[in-house]
């Protein structure tokens, strides 16, 4: 690593805060020896946003610094004053573009963002410039980079909240299980369909990735559907 990459990188660290960490890179494109490429980070603040865009520029480019580093975030945060409690309007959306000399970029991967609905998160696109103008063929190229990104990023999110929603469809259906053995008793037979399933040792979710989110999706309506069912199991106990 060059000494300027040390430097920079100590000056993050010395913030006592962690490394941002890229949630999607994209495939580079590289068109008459310039290339482009995007990186999405997760971003709850503008000022995260650019402490992210800065820390690529100055950091992970430090090496090979980009020609352009053209950014935009959206970021959903709370209004002054406000708790959240009262639903959206305690919300208002913050953003920001910036065309770091690529005119009328910036704006482009904002746009980008916008029609896939990427919140909470800032985007980079760099581009590494060959010496030949490419014309509009450059925004062709860094929408595709931003767009490849923000949909990786989206079903990382996704994936994220179906795994939280299945941890705690766990736990629930492993208390109503412990409560149906509570009220079934020692007697009940193996072959009484309402006797309590067996003990299953939940997946390591924590290998999944996005390509596992359909299964995952799965999983929650079949969780929500055992819970249904021991919930009328123990209600008919209840009930004998």
């Amino acid at each position: 690593m060059a000494e300027s990459t040390v430097s920079n990188l100590d000056s993050f660290v010395q913030r006592n805060r962690p490394l941002p960490e890229p949630k999607a890179i994209s495939q580079e494109i590289r068109d008459r020896s310039s290339t482009f490429v995007a990186t999405i980070f997760s971003a709850a603040t503008p000022e995260e946003a650019k402490s992210h865009i800065q820390y690529l520029r100055k950091v992970l480019h430090a090496s090979r610094p980009a020609t352009h580093e053209i950014s935009a975030y959206r970021c959903m945060m709370l209004k002054p004053g406000k708790t959240g409690l009262a639903g959206p309007d305690d919300f208002e959306l913050k953003t920001g573009y910036e065309d770091d000399g690529e005119q009328w970029a910036g704006i482009k991967v904002l746009k980008v963002m916008e029609s896939l609905a990427a919140l909470d998160a800032v985007v980079i696109c760099s581009r590494w410039y060959g010496g030949i103008m490419l014309g509009s063929a450059r925004f062709s190229h860094i929408e595709t980079c931003v767009t490849e990104v923000c949909r990786t990023f989206k079903s990382k999110q996704e994936l994220e909240d179906c795994i939280a929603m299945l941890s705690t469809l766990d736990d629930i259906l492993k208390q109503l299980r412990d409560e149906l053995a509570l009220l079934s008793g020692p007697l009940t037979s193996s072959n009484d369909d309402s006797s309590p399933h067996p003990k299953l040792k939940p997946p390591d979710y924590t290998l999944w990735t996005e390509s596992d989110l359909p299964k995952a999706k799965r999983l929650v309506i079949a969780r929500e559907k055992a819970i249904s069912s021991v919930k009328n199991m123990i209600a008919k106990r209840r009930s004998s």
